[in-house]
């Protein structure tokens, strides 16, 4: 089994591919803005047995922490996130734009870049991009979240044509509606009545994604059970659009 950089492992994506990766005997480094507490690390890495927590934050020290004491990367689970700001496209803050620029773009750009060497020299690796379904289909009041995100998937597809001739497999997984505090909590959607009937209405499978679902799609994508598989965008939408 593989040695899988995961970032921002208790937000999005994190916490339903975690239990998942590790159930298929993957080893799992793990990311997490709240990992600069020692306590916090100790504690995931207590809950799920496995994982080395990494308390780096920037690129490059990440790379150095995750490499330190077993040099090779085998796939990258590019799990980033941002909280949404809601508001008019005239209204936007540049600091938010730029700050949702730095965390969902150039900080997976950066990770790909250190990654990417070893990669080619070993003619094997994987990445997952967790992006997002929402530039299918754009909401108002969300055009900076849209549009970093949309970036994200052109940067994954642009890197699967630069690296499918060197054995690399690049895919993005895309979810809308996939249950997260960040971005659907449980008390808005799935505790409220009238949250339920939104979801209801908005999505034809009728409710949210669940995170292990989602962990599954992810451990697809990492398996390497289908190398040609590659350049691809996934969405975990539940039928949306």
């Amino acid at each position: 089994m593989g040695r899988i950089l995961i970032t921002n492992v208790l937000e999005y994506g994190g916490p339903g591919t975690v239990p998942v990766l590790l159930r298929e005997g993957h080893q799992l480094v793990c990311h997490d803005q709240s990992f600069t507490d020692h306590a916090v690390r100790a504690q995931f890495m207590r809950e799920h047995p496995g994982t080395v927590c990494v308390a780096a934050q920037e690129p490059e020290d990440i790379y150095r922490e995750a490499t330190g004491t077993h040099p090779t990367i085998d796939a990258f689970v590019s799990n980033d996130a941002h909280p949404n700001t809601r508001s008019a496209i005239e209204e936007i803050r540049l600091d938010d734009l730029r700050a949702t620029f730095e965390a969902v773009l150039v900080f997976p750009i950066r990770l790909t870049q250190l990654l990417l060497p070893a990669m080619k020299q070993r003619r094997a690796g994987t990445f997952v991009f967790v992006t997002s379904a929402r530039p299918r289909r754009p909401e108002p009041g969300f055009a900076t979240p849209t549009s970093v995100r949309a970036a994200s998937t052109a940067f994954a597809m642009a890197l699967a044509k630069e690296t499918a001739p060197h054995g690399i497999q690049v895919n993005v997984a895309a979810p809308n509606y996939l249950y997260s505090e960040m971005y659907y909590p449980r008390a808005q959607f799935i505790d409220d009545a009238e949250g339920r009937q939104h979801i209801a209405r908005a999505v034809p499978a009728g409710r949210l994604g669940t995170p292990e679902e989602f962990g599954e799609l992810v451990a697809f994508l990492v398996s390497g059970r289908s190398p040609f598989t590659t350049g691809q965008v996934i969405d975990f939408t539940g039928g949306w659009p």
